[in-house]
């Protein structure tokens, strides 16, 4: 069985920035690193690449290329974790050991998660960014009129942003191809509010109304009937266990009973539900119960196992009361870096926090983003610099040339290579 002094399940972006950051730090560390994939992607890109603005070949670059030198790949699926035994279970490559375990291997798509979902994917207008971007540019580009349906899920979902970001570039793409005055735009979610920072909410808000937006709040989608082009939703608001009276003639929805509600679809795009790996739900790391059942139970400020101190976890497996984002792992793989440097030395952890910072590229339209920024409790965060050339919160030329050029260039030069 090999030992590692630090091994990492996950090589996309949250395992190789801190493999990289702690190889930068003290080249005699022995590191392994699981990853099964030959292939890296750049997931933020693939909004643009749903708008038919940004190539999909360019957000896929060869794994090898970033994994640090002096890093051992176990290319490889973990099957297990033993937090008592300080062992990982792979497919093909037995079991490793480890002094210290850093858990990253992201989420998975729940396909089964809505009835309907797997079976209409992919075909007849059903599409999601999520899983084939390419597939969503072309349901944009044979879109005759009607109902253009977004909608997203009740469970955690990686960048939370992105269902209404391709909502607001299909609505532009509408509007620049004459189909605008034949389309319904409905944005349905189970969230209560457009978005959760007050500032930005106030920006997503005005162009909702001023681009005649349909907004559904409450709205959790429970069934696809594909032969019928119709999505199904329960109406979940608070303290409020009927809809009756809500029908929308404008889209043609109809109420079933007190809280079933149905929408016909012509173009409809979602984010599957969510889930952490059946490895990490099934193991002792997993919060066994309450609303974070089956992520990784860390403490949200040190990132450190809150049952296994030698354990640590970042990115979108981590139980953390934030968005799951790239950004959020820029600030999150710093302090598990500079704890487990601190641990190897005097068995304590850094003064390092991490605050809850995330961020979301709101892409708005062709040409036009809002950078919302903010940290634990839906506090706006905004990068000092940043504001003090423009208000973020506002609609950017800018902004979008950050998103198309500059922040895939900082991901694939900087972050991977653990310099930010």
């Amino acid at each position: 069985m090999k030992h590692y002094q630090i091994l990492i399940i996950g090589g996309g972006t949250a395992g190789i920035m801190v493999a990289a950051r702690l190889r930068r730090a003290d080249k005699n560390l022995s590191i392994g690193l699981i990853e099964p994939s030959a292939e890296h992607y750049y997931q933020p890109a693939w909004t643009l690449v749903g708008a038919g603005t940004f190539d999909m070949k360019d957000t896929i670059r060869k794994e090898a290329d970033y994994i640090p030198k002096g890093v051992d790949w176990i290319q490889d699926y973990a099957t297990s974790i033993d937090p008592e035994a300080q062992q990982v279970g792979c497919k093909i490559s037995g079991t490793f050991s480890y002094d210290y375990l850093v858990v990253a291997p992201g989420l998975v798509m729940d396909l089964d998660g809505i009835p309907g979902l797997r079976e209409s994917l992919g075909k007849d207008g059903v599409c999601s960014n999520y899983t084939d971007p390419e597939y969503t540019f072309e349901v944009l580009r044979n879109f005759k009129g009607g109902n253009a349906v977004f909608t997203q899920p009740a469970t955690p979902i990686k960048c939370g942003g992105a269902p209404q970001k391709i909502m607001y570039l299909a609505e532009d793409y509408f509007r620049k191809h004459g189909l605008r005055e034949k389309t319904n735009v409905v944005f349905a979610t189970p969230g209560t509010v457009i978005f959760g920072v007050k500032d930005f909410a106030n920006t997503l808000n005005r162009i909702i109304q001023e681009r005649d937006i349909i907004f559904k709040p409450y709205y959790t989608p429970t069934k696809i009937d594909p032969s019928k082009k119709v999505i199904h939703f329960a109406f979940n608001k608070a303290g409020i266990n009927s809809c009756v009276g809500t029908e929308d003639s404008r889209i043609h929805e109809e109420v079933i009973g007190d809280t079933e509600i149905i929408i016909p679809y012509d173009m409809l795009h979602l984010a599957p539900p969510q889930k952490a790996p059946d490895f990490i739900s099934n193991s002792k790391i997993a919060h066994q119960s309450g609303p974070s059942k089956g992520w990784v139970n860390v403490d949200i400020h040190t990132l450190q196992h809150n049952d296994y101190p030698n354990i640590f976890a970042l990115g979108d497996v981590a139980a953390l009361p934030t968005a799951k984002t790239g950004a959020a792992i820029r600030k999150q793989a710093p302090v598990v870096a500079e704890n487990l440097l601190t641990m190897l030395k005097s068995n304590t952890l850094s003064t390092k926090k991490y605050e809850g910072y995330s961020s979301c590229p709101l892409v708005t339209g062709y040409g036009k983003m809002v950078l919302a920024e903010f940290k634990y409790d839906n506090i706006r965060d905004s990068d000092p610099f940043l504001s003090k050339l423009m208000d973020t919160s506002k609609e950017q030329y800018a902004m979008w040339l950050l998103k198309k050029y500059g922040l895939p260039y900082l991901y694939w030069n900087q972050m991977l290579r653990g310099k930010m």
